[in-house]
């Protein structure tokens, strides 16, 4: 009667199918992207953050430069 095919199912098992090769995929990418820094979009770097604070005059240059060898350690 269903000619040998899927079945009455085989469209709903090829779309649960695909749908878990997708979420696989997906979720692979995120893994990847998180385990090789991907993550940290939009976190500044702490000599970033000090260069601000000298060029605002938040700091002076004395102060500038023995931070910056702090970090440079």
């Amino acid at each position: 009667m269903w000619g040998g095919g899927y079945g009455m199912f085989g469209g709903l098992m090829m779309i649960l199918f695909w749908g878990i090769i997708i979420a696989l995929i997906v979720f692979a990418v995120k893994w990847f992207n998180d385990s090789q820094g991907g993550g940290t979009r939009g976190k500044r770097d702490a000599l970033d953050i000090l260069r601000e604070r000298f060029a605002s005059g938040e700091i002076d240059e004395e102060e500038f430069e023995r931070r910056c060898k702090v970090l440079e350690k």
